[in-house]
């Protein structure tokens, strides 16, 4: 799950404390119960420890207070919850299991919810959403950041990542794609067939072909052996959306998200 920034969950607790006072005036008792809801997998929970980390509780009551569950899969959540997260004013947060609308507006839709981890990979096939996720990639800036991932991992013949103990270190852990190594491997092809491919990605059948290049060129990266039983694009792609939903691929914004802050704040 990615953190949360501080500004940002200070900020929510200030908006949920000024409509507190605004609703409460005049009265005796300054409590206020908040209800998150939302789709599956999208942090949640997150935000409920985030704000019981970041609220005025005293540090004796807050050693006592429970803390929500948190997990990178959906699902995690299937009760309504009630936790305390500020005192003066006593502000509760519900945390609710996530909820989805019973019927996607589009195709896209659907890929993006699937793409979060909102909607099993029953659902939609895990290749499938894994293409999806390359398209995003493929038509946004972040690839960018990693065009120097050459040197800033270069090093001498005796630099410490070179030892036997290093080498030893790689090889046992070869197939484990969450070791930065393999993050980095990732991120190079990623890097290299957008920029080596001179197309209009715009055509679909162009941006197709790109992305059969990077499955060809991620197997290498990932280590997925062809003479394995499983199949193999399905492991790529499994192993590749893993590392989108952990953030290691970077940031990306799915919806437009309008900016509330100004409106909340007038």
């Amino acid at each position: 799950m990615i953190a949360l920034a501080y500004f940002t969950v200070t900020w929510l607790l200030n908006v949920v404390r000024s409509r507190i006072r605004e609703i409460k005036r005049g009265e005796n008792d300054c409590t206020g119960t908040v209800l998150l809801v939302g789709i599956p997998n999208v942090g949640k929970s997150a935000i409920v420890n985030a704000m019981h980390q970041i609220g005025r509780i005293g540090a004796a009551e807050k050693g006592k207070l429970k803390h929500a569950i948190v997990s990178s899969h959906p699902g995690e959540t299937r009760d309504i919850s009630g936790y305390k997260v500020a005192s003066h004013l006593n502000i509760y947060v519900l945390d609710t299991p996530g909820v989805l609308s019973p019927r996607f507006a589009n195709d896209d839709s659907g890929s993006r919810l699937a793409l979060t981890g909102a909607i099993t990979g029953s659902l939609l096939d895990e290749y499938d959403i894994a293409q999806f996720l390359l398209a995003v990639v493929n038509s946004r800036e972040e690839y960018r950041r990693w065009e120097n991932l050459n040197e800033e991992g270069g090093s001498s013949s005796n630099d410490n990542a070179n030892t036997s103990r290093s080498h030893n270190k790689k090889r046992q852990y070869v197939s484990d794609h969450t070791q930065d190594f393999v993050v980095k491997a990732v991120r190079q092809v990623l890097f290299e067939t957008i920029s080596s491919f001179k197309v209009d990605l715009v055509k679909e059948d162009e941006l197709r072909r790109l992305i059969d290049c990077q499955f060809v060129s991620l197997q290498e990266a990932f280590k997925v052996s062809t003479e394995s039983s499983e199949d193999v694009g399905k492991s790529i792609a499994l192993k590749l959306l893993n590392l989108y939903r952990t953030g290691r691929l970077g940031h990306y914004t799915l919806d437009h998200v309008p900016d509330v802050r100004q409106e909340l704040a007038a």
